[in-house]
C-alpha cells in the first residue's frame, strides 16, 4: 500500500472521503476528485495534517476531459497512477410509473458513463506499465432486483458485468490490470439526498435508519483489495450491516 498513487472519484464525502483517509493512513498517495472543491480542500488538508499526501481537483465524472485531467494531475504530482477507485454515483430511486425520465438519464450518465470515462482515462497508462488496479462501486441492487430500483439497479448491474468482463479481458491480454467490484448495502452516505420521490425517500430513509453503518467499513475493504499481492485479484465484495436481511 505504501506509496501507491490512488485516484478516488466521488471523494468529497461518504465512502470516497472515508477511503481517502483510510488509504492515506496506510501510506498511499491520494488524488481526490469530485465536484465540491471546498470539501476536497478540507479532506486534503486533513490528510496532510495527519502526515499523509493528497492533491485534489474539481471534476465531473460525466465529462471525459475531466477524467483525463485528474489522471494528468496524478502523474504531474506523483509520477504515476497505480489505482483508481470509481466511487461517484447517484441514487434517485422511484417506481418506473413515476416517469422521472430526467433522473433516469442522470443515473445512466453518472453511474455508467462515469465508470466508463474513468476506465478510459487510466487504461492507456495501465496498459503501458502492465499494472494497475481498477475498483468500482456497484450496489446490492446490482446483484438482486428490488422494487423501486429498476433504473438505479440497472446501472449497477451494468457495472457488475463491465468490471467482470474487464477482469477477464485483462487476464487474457496479459496486461496485469486487476479489478474489484464492491456491492454496498445500507451504508450511511449522501446517496439518500439524491432521492426526490417522497415515497421512495421515506422507504429508503427508514431502511438506512434501521440498518445503516459507517462508510469506513467500505474503506477497509478497498484497502484490503489494494494491499493484495500483485499476482492476486479479489474481484467482488458484498458489504453491508450484519443485521440487514436484504
Amino acid at each position: 500500500m505504501k506509496d501507491k498513487v490512488v485516484i478516488i472519484t466521488g471523494a468529497s464525502s461518504g465512502i470516497g472521503e472515508a477511503t481517502a483517509k483510510e488509504l492515506a493512513g496506510k501510506g498511499a498517495k491520494i488524488v481526490l476528485g469530485a465536484r465540491r472543491t471546498d470539501k476536497l480542500r478540507q479532506i486534503a488538508e486533513d490528510i496532510k495534517a495527519a502526515g499523509g499526501e493528497a492533491v485534489y481537483q474539481a471534476m465531473d465524472v460525466t465529462k471525459p476531459e475531466d477524467n483525463d485531467a485528474i489522471v494528468k494531475l496524478a502523474k504531474d504530482s506523483f509520477g504515476r497512477v497505480d489505482a483508481i477507485f470509481l466511487n461517484a454515483g447517484i441514487m434517485p430511486v422511484s417506481n418506473v410509473s413515476a416517469l422521472k425520465t430526467e433522473e433516469w438519464k442522470q443515473m445512466v450518465d453518472v453511474n455508467i458513463n462515469g465508470v466508463l470515462n474513468g476506465v478510459a482515462a487510466v487504461m492507456p497508462s495501465f496498459t503501458e506499465q502492465k499494472s494497475g488496479h481498477i475498483l468500482a462501486v456497484s450496489s446490492v441492487a446490482g446483484l438482486k432486483a428490488y422494487p423501486g430500483t429498476a433504473i438505479y439497479g440497472g446501472t449497477k448491474w451494468f457495472v457488475r458485468d463491465f468490471m467482470e468482463c474487464l477482469r477477464m479481458e485483462s487476464a487474457m491480454e496479459g496486461t496485469n490490470i486487476r479489478t474489484a467490484t464492491l456491492y454496498p448495502a445500507a451504508i450511511n452516505t449522501e446517496l439518500l439526498d439524491t432521492i426526490t420521490d417522497p415515497g421512495a425517500a421515506e422507504g429508503m430513509g427508514g431502511l438506512y435508519e434501521a440498518f445503516g453503518i459507517s462508510p469506513d467499513r467500505i474503506a477497509k475493504v478497498v484497502a484490503f483489495a489494494l494491499d493484495m499481492p500483485e499476482d492476486t485479484t479479489v474481484s467482488e465484495f458484498t458489504v453491508g450491516p450484519a443485521k440487514q436481511p436484504w
